[in-house]
């Protein structure tokens, strides 16, 4: 499954771990990595020194490429750059800011740079930043996402057709089937998050996955625009921005509503009552807990049944 993204990351297949918050630390990175993906560290809700104590898990655990995903908002980024430099860390994947301001010292050490965009606009501005590839993330997706609420399969065509570096699809991806049709868009890899979310490597919370496994269609919704737009699983917390709403809440009460703490409080600590959660609508269709190697084989695997079934001409039309 050879093409530009599995030659710029050197992996084996087009499948790229999303680095969630809370969700996302070495043991998935690893794992995912160790099946032929490429995994990827959620850097936005580590301290410094836990970032670098991740760092050195993952690199025990794989010996193949792996990833840190990089909040440009994070109040110590100049840390997590030294600590990504130290231990030489192959790629990584910014978002939330400007990537001008990190590509070239990064690429100057030998890393791999993909910024995460939800636009065409932000897409054309990363590649003049001299990114190596953009992660282009539909409304779909959970946490946070882009304002103007297009979905993935509206905006990797869109951005393929105006970028020339390698585009990954992410956001309402989470099955084989899924990922062929972002590449026949003209994604060359896909961004996969809620999915690796519900494996017994990701650091999330078991009350969390569980929800999880019993949500469905329409129990997700993007909400908190006025802040930053985050799709949320429903549960009473989101009940409370609900109504926050009804009463025509104003920016500072809704500020204040959300507080500090709160996607740790329901992600990593499992408090399915007050905290936040975050997963993309994909959630709908996932209905158990695997190992992420298992995830990775079961995508691949109905990507190739599904690309065979087109080019022996078993769609009805």
């Amino acid at each position: 499954m050879g093409n530009r993204i599995t030659q710029l990351f050197g992996i084996q297949y087009p499948v790229v771990q999303a680095g969630m918050i809370w969700c996302s630390g070495w043991e998935l990175a690893a794992a995912v990595s160790n099946a032929g993906g490429l995994g990827i560290i959620g850097s936005g809700s580590m301290y410094p020194e836990i970032l670098e104590e991740h760092i050195q898990k993952c690199k025990k655990a794989t010996d193949r490429p792996f990833a840190v995903n990089l909040p440009m908002l994070y109040p110590d980024i100049d840390k997590h750059i030294e600590t990504i430099i130290k231990y030489r860390v192959p790629v990584v994947f910014t978002s939330a800011g400007n990537p001008k301001t990190w590509t070239k010292k990064l690429q100057g050490h030998g890393i791999t740079v993909v910024h995460v965009v939800s636009s065409v606009k932000f897409a054309l501005k990363a590649q003049e930043a001299g990114v190596d590839a953009v992660v282009c993330e539909g409304f779909e997706a959970g946490g946070h996402n882009g304002r103007d609420e297009t979905t993935t399969f509206c905006l990797v065509p869109m951005v393929a057709k105006e970028v020339s570096i390698p585009v990954i699809a992410a956001g309402g991806i989470g099955t084989g089937r899924g990922m062929l049709a972002a590449m026949t868009l003209g994604a060359d890899a896909v961004q996969i998050g809620s999915r690796f979310i519900a494996t017994p490597e990701s650091s999330a919370h078991e009350n969390f996955k569980n929800y999880i496994l019993n949500s469905k269609e329409g129990d997700t919704m993007l909400s908190l625009k006025e802040l930053t737009p985050v799709r949320l699983l429903k549960n009473e917390f989101y009940r409370k921005v609900e109504e926050a709403y009804q009463n025509n809440a104003t920016v500072e009460e809704l500020h204040a509503l959300l507080g500090r703490g709160r996607a740790k409080k329901g992600m990593f600590e499992g408090d399915l009552i007050e905290g936040e959660l975050e997963v993309g609508q994909v959630a709908g269709l996932i209905s158990e807990i695997k190992p992420a190697a298992d995830v990775v084989k079961e995508i691949i695997e109905e990507y190739r049944s599904a690309l065979n079934e087109l080019k022996e001409g078993k769609l009805d039309f």
